[in-house]
């Protein structure tokens, strides 16, 4: 595992660097989640094709260092991946984020056209005012969740994610959460950016209006068979194929 001194989140932040070849494909987990748990299914998938990919845990979250003084915004997130691909000197890549990823990582295509070949964004927070979990998270102060709520979550969750959010620190995940309540228009952000993209959706989270309105765009969709939100663990292989498929076009 890799790891720099971010000096905008002011702590270490750690990426997985997996070997392969063709351009770069950079991933970007949500909410409570870490690239280096959710993504090592989806890249050793014989699907991706043996591409090089990297697996940022952001900060507060997976191996990354987590200090309390850091907003945890989706802006400070998306500065914090712009700064770690400008550390790796990538001349070319390709950017995929998941739900909150996805909306670090329309923000941070804004700071990296230089090099960047396309975005991929899977269901991300496209509007202000948070999903589910988010809602739920802000219900409660930031000093009760993080003293008590936050335990009680992960001892509730009986998915995948509950191995993620036990490591996330519970203050990154209330930030995070509020500042995807309080949030940006991405969607517009996202409609008005100059380079190929693709939004993808679990076909168990449609119908979907803002989906819809990205296909009036004439913006690249895709549908994955067999899932909903949760796509990296209910069909990896799936969405595996349809990361490879976009880069190739793209190349």
């Amino acid at each position: 595992m890799e790891s720099f001194f971010s000096s905008i989140a002011n702590c270490r932040v750690r990426w997985l660097d997996l070997p392969g070849s063709g351009t770069p494909l950079v991933f970007v987990h949500g909410l409570g989640c870490a690239s280096s748990y959710e993504y090592p299914r989806v890249v050793a998938d014989k699907n991706f094709a043996g591409r090089r990919a990297i697996l940022i845990d952001l900060p507060g979250y997976g191996y990354s260092e987590k200090p309390k003084d850091f907003s945890y915004s989706i802006t400070e997130q998306a500065a914090v991946v712009a700064e770690l691909i400008s550390h790796l000197s990538l001349k070319k890549f390709f950017l995929y984020g998941h739900s909150m990823g996805g909306s670090i990582c329309i923000e941070a295509s804004q700071r990296l056209a230089e090099g960047l070949c396309a975005l991929i964004v899977s269901e991300p927070n496209f509007h202000p005012g948070g999903g589910f979990f988010s809602k739920q998270i802000c219900s409660y102060t930031e000093d009760n969740y993080v003293a008590r709520i936050h335990t009680s979550l992960v001892a509730d969750e009986t998915g995948p994610w509950a191995g993620s959010l036990s490591v996330a620190a519970p203050w990154a995940v209330w930030r995070g959460a509020d500042s995807l309540i309080t949030g940006s228009n991405w969607f517009e952000i996202f409609a008005h950016l100059k380079i190929p993209k693709n939004l993808i959706f679990g076909e168990s989270s449609l119908p979907d209006s803002d989906f819809t309105k990205v296909q009036t765009l004439k913006i690249t969709t895709t549908v994955l068979p067999d899932c909903g939100h949760s796509m990296s663990w209910e069909n990896p292989s799936a969405l595996s194929d349809a990361l490879d498929a976009f880069c190739k076009m793209h190349e």
